[in-house]
Parts: structure tokens; C-alpha cells; sequence
């Protein structure tokens, strides 16, 4: 062993130690929950070991919040992507000066608490708050207000992961070569065709990272379904959080928590090759 692999372990020993505590030996707690059998006694989980936890956690009946826990996560990616584009490339093309302050304007909302920025938009949404107010002045209101609807639940998601789309699509949109758009507008292209062939290819690296980092918070998400949504918008995280909480079934919810984390598994698998066949 050479003295400079010694050094290098050296450094990442604070970080292995860090993930091991804090990372590993909770998530080896979860799987080790999640094949213990229920109780409902004092104890939350106790032998013998079963894989019934996890014949329960894929039942047909469970399929329809998986589906729309999908659902919510590709279309809060869509809507943060349609929404963070724009808003990355202008900043890097027009931001001059500004870039800072703009930046920093994108991560104003992480300054405050999400639950409390939740609670404001579930009184922005209520029936007599101020989105259903305003729209009550063009006719648009609906009885009710747009709490406990799909709406709400993507609308607070959207608002809350927009900034993980941004940065990472304003880095890459900021190493953009700028003069390959008037290039291609000096060959003939139009608008639209050099953003399909020149720009998104050039930016596709921050869209593929933007994408991920919305995408599985998104999916894990309890806290913007409970308070946005209802029973119809129960999500995957919703279910968790439910089985640890009032449920008392620990089992479940560690089974349906490896689940979950499988899922991000693959399509960070999915993400890495994709990101190589494109690099």
C-alpha cells in the first residue's frame, strides 16, 4: 500500500464513518423490520421473520397509489422542467451582472421551513383563500377551493422541488456554447429545430440531472399529499408515514419503505447508463 492510497481512505474515513451511522445501520434496521412479523403490543416488530410484510405491501389493492404516486412524481418533473428551463436560461444568457442575485432568488424558499411554506399554500388553496378569491372575480372559482384535489398535490410539489431543477440546468446551460444556436440559425434552421437538435442535446446532461433530483423526492413525498391532498390522493410516502404513525404496522411500512427504495435504485441505475450512452 502506497502512502498516497493511505492518505486518500485516510480522508474519506470522517465520510464512511457519517454514511455507516447515519446511512447504513438505519437502513439495515428498516430491512430487518420489514421481514419481522406485526405486534401490537408494546413492541412494533418482533420475530419471527416473514416475508408476509412484503405479500401485503404488493397487493392489487396498493397498485392504484403506486400508480398515482407515479403519477405525481413524472408530472411534477414535467411541470418543473417546462417551468425551471426557461427560468435556467435566462439566467445564463441574460442574467450579466445579476446571475448572483437571481440565483439567490431561486433559493429564497429553502431559507424558510417547507412545512410552513405547505401550511401557506394550503390556505392559499382553501375554499375562501386567495387563489379561489381572485378567480371567483372571473367566474373560474370552484366550491371548495382546489384543496384535496391531484391539482394541489402537484402544484405544492412543483413549488417545492423547482429550485433542484434549476441549478443543475442553469450549470448546464451556462456551459452552453451560445454561438452554437446563431450557427444554426445562420444554416437555415428555425426555432424550433435548433432547440431539438442543438440546444437540448447541449443541455441534456442538467435535464437528466434535474430530472432525478426532482423525480425521487417527488415519489417519496408524504408531507404535500397529506396536508394538499385527501384519502384520493394518497401516495406510496403517505402509506409509510401512516403504517408508522396511527397503522402500527411497522412491518408494512419497512416492506413498502425497501420497495420505494428499490425503485430509486433502478432508476438511478436507469439514469447512470442513459447519462453514459449520452456522454
Amino acid at each position: 500500500m502506497s502512502r498516497r492510497w493511505l492518505k486518500a481512505n485516510a480522508l474519506l474515513t470522517p465520510t464512511g464513518l457519517w454514511l455507516g451511522i447515519f446511512l447504513l445501520a438505519p437502513l439495515w434496521v428498516v430491512v430487518q423490520f420489514s421481514f419481522a412479523t406485526r405486534d401490537t403490543g408494546v413492541a412494533r416488530a418482533v420475530l419471527p421473520w416473514t416475508a408476509q410484510a412484503y405479500l401485503t405491501a404488493l397487493d392489487p389493492a396498493f397498485l392504484p397509489i403506486f400508480g398515482r404516486t407515479l403519477v405525481y412524481a413524472v408530472a411534477t418533473t414535467i411541470a418543473c422542467l417546462l417551468l425551471g428551463f426557461p427560468l435556467a436560461w435566462f439566467i445564463a444568457r441574460h442574467g450579466g451582472r445579476f446571475r448572483t442575485v437571481l440565483l439567490a432568488a431561486v433559493l429564497i424558499p429553502f431559507w424558510s421551513s417547507y412545512l410552513a411554506r405547505i401550511y401557506a399554500w394550503k390556505a392559499l388553496l382553501d375554499g375562501e383563500g386567495l387563489v379561489n378569491t381572485v378567480l371567483g372575480w372571473v367566474g373560474l372559482d370552484r366550491d371548495g377551493g382546489f384543496l384535496l384535489t391531484h391539482g394541489a398535490v402537484i402544484l405544492g410539489l412543483t413549488y417545492g422541488f423547482l429550485p433542484f431543477m434549476v441549478l443543475p440546468l442553469y450549470v448546464a446551460c451556462e456551459r452552453f456554447d451560445f454561438r452554437l444556436v446563431e450557427a444554426s440559425f445562420d444554416l437555415g434552421h428555425g426555432r424550433v429545430s435548433t432547440f431539438f437538435r442543438i440546444v437540448l442535446p447541449g443541455v441534456f446532461t442538467g435535464v437528466l440531472a434535474g430530472s432525478l433530483l426532482v423525480l425521487v423526492p417527488a415519489a417519496g413525498d408524504f408531507v404535500t399529499p397529506k396536508l394538499l391532498g385527501g384519502v384520493d390522493q394518497s401516495t406510496f410516502g403517505s402509506v409509510i408515514d401512516d403504517q408508522f404513525r396511527g397503522g402500527n404496522n411497522w412491518p408494512l411500512g419497512s416492506a413498502m419503505a425497501v420497495l420505494l427504495l428499490v425503485l430509486v435504485v433502478l432508476v438511478l441505475l436507469l439514469r447512470g447508463r442513459r447519462g453514459e450512452d449520452v456522454l
